[in-house]
């Protein structure tokens, strides 16, 4: 079999994982306009707490379970907590308490359960060029993304999560619970951020795990644009083919530069990424 369709195929595992954390910073963004660089903490957490139940009760699917409903708590208890007190004090303000969670929660991670790499199983059988575990991946994002954007187009939940985020004093003035609606986009965010985590973290668990991932996501969510949760997808599986071309044929290590000169060049074309869209401001 030839080495393009190796790593094409490689590819789309890993770009499936990069557009699920990638489409829980654009859930977050378009409920509060502010990019989350907790969300790999939370993802970390819940994963974390998956193994935990993984290893009491030898269920992988119970811990799977848990590692959702756990994401989206972490994520409700983080906006009431501290980035909804710190969103008063403007953008940078609410940027600034999300870089500080998520070295803290990196931090208690390593003293809870250590920095030693723990043994995380897949969900379905890994072996073979394209595994179960990889077509599972690649199916669970496509369904996840597609209920995302029937939730933000067609339910009444949606709607109001997207007046609460775009015009927040209309949205209250037309009896929109902003606080609440607010708060539960970043719960279903940190929910599929743990889902992310639970795809992207087999087969070793360890406090950093999710540092390089994140910033390939963090790649195809500004490249699919952070107000397109299809584009965001898109770009994830876009970016995790290009990436997995770069590594096989220029080496491993120009990965990280091959992401970066990706967001580079996007921008300097696209500034809202290529499915984004602009908004129009007065001046």
């Amino acid at each position: 079999m030839s080495t393009w369709w190796t790593l094409t195929v490689g590819g789309l595992a890993s770009g499936a994982v990069y557009a699920a954390l990638g489409l829980s910073l654009v859930i977050i963004f378009r409920a509060t306009r502010v990019v989350n660089f907790a969300q790999p903490a939370l993802a970390l957490l819940s994963t974390y707490f998956a193994f935990t139940v993984n290893q009491i009760t030898g269920t992988y699917w119970l811990g799977f379970a848990v590692a959702i409903v756990a994401g989206a708590v972490l994520g409700a208890l983080s906006d009431r907590l501290l980035i909804r007190p710190a969103r008063a004090h403007g953008e940078l303000g609410s940027v600034i308490v999300t870089l500080g969670l998520l070295l803290v929660v990196q931090a208690i991670a390593g003293m809870i359960w250590t920095s030693e790499p723990r043994s995380f199983g897949y969900a379905f059988d890994f072996r073979g060029l394209f595994s179960a575990a990889s077509v599972f991946a690649v199916l669970v994002v496509l369904v996840t993304a597609a209920g995302v954007l029937l939730l933000f187009k067609f339910t009444s939940l949606g709607l109001r999560m997207r007046a609460a985020a775009f015009a927040p004093e209309a949205a209250a003035l037309a009896g929109v619970r902003v606080g609440l609606m607010v708060t539960a986009g970043t719960a279903l965010a940190a929910a599929v951020g743990a889902l992310a985590g639970l795809l992207a973290v087999p087969p070793l668990l360890y406090p950093t795990v999710l540092d390089g991932i994140f910033v390939y996501s963090l790649t195809a969510a500004v490249v699919g644009g952070l107000d397109n949760p299809i584009g965001t997808v898109i770009a994830g599986f876009g970016t995790g083919i290009g990436l997995s071309y770069v590594s096989g044929y220029l080496g491993p290590e120009l990965v990280t530069l091959a992401s970066l000169a990706i967001l580079v060049v996007v921008l300097s074309v696209r500034p809202h990424g290529l499915f984004g869209r602009g908004l129009a401001r007065r001046v």
